[in-house]
């Protein structure tokens, strides 16, 4: 359970400076250089990444569980998944998604960590669920609070919105089908 929660630190809190430290980036970008803060960034983030993974993994073999959901929240988390994929593309496809949801990967991810919420009830559920639902909510709120800026973004594409949908919805029927299974190692099929 250690190292699952030293890699959400790592990880949450290198995604969290902007919001803890809002100047740190720009110290830390006149420093050591826009290459090397990125390096730098991308490190300690891939490091967090790495724990979360293996530390949960870890944690799955001995789970404490907390609650039991009820089988038919089974079927609220698919429902509650279905704009996940869509919603992560969008925040890469200039388009009225974008410019509607403001933050669209933000809403991805309290979507996706809500969801598993409901129906997975162990300890390690819980921190790894319950930590990333947390800190996208507290960023979205800081978001709100920030000074606006330009923001370097392409002009929206008529069809942006339609590839993300269409290839959101298609790689969730992926995971659905098979990828969660390989990579997560259950099926939210049963």
């Amino acid at each position: 359970m250690l190292l699952l929660i030293v890699g959400l630190a790592l990880f949450l809190g290198a995604h969290s400076i902007a919001i803890a430290a809002p100047g740190l980036r720009d110290r830390a970008r006149a420093r050591l250089g826009e290459g090397g803060w990125k390096g730098l960034y991308a490190l300690v983030s891939l490091a967090g990444f790495v724990l979360i993974v293996y530390g949960f993994g870890i944690a799955r073999h001995a789970p404490v569980v907390l609650y039991t959901p009820p089988p038919f929240l089974r079927h609220v988390t698919f429902l509650f998944m279905l704009p996940v994929f869509p919603l992560i593309f969008a925040a890469y496809l200039p388009g009225r998604i974008k410019t509607a949801m403001k933050h669209p990967m933000l809403a991805a991810v309290k979507l996706w960590a809500f969801a598993h919420l409901l129906s997975n009830g162990t300890l390690a559920d819980v921190l790894l669920f319950g930590a990333f639902l947390a800190w996208a909510v507290v960023d979205r709120i800081s978001l709100k609070r920030r000074p606006v800026q330009a923001l370097r973004t392409a002009p929206a594409r008529p069809f942006n919105d339609l590839i993300a949908i269409v290839l959101g919805l298609a790689v969730y029927a992926l995971f659905i089908g098979w990828a969660h299974r390989w990579l997560i190692g259950v099926s939210p099929l049963g």
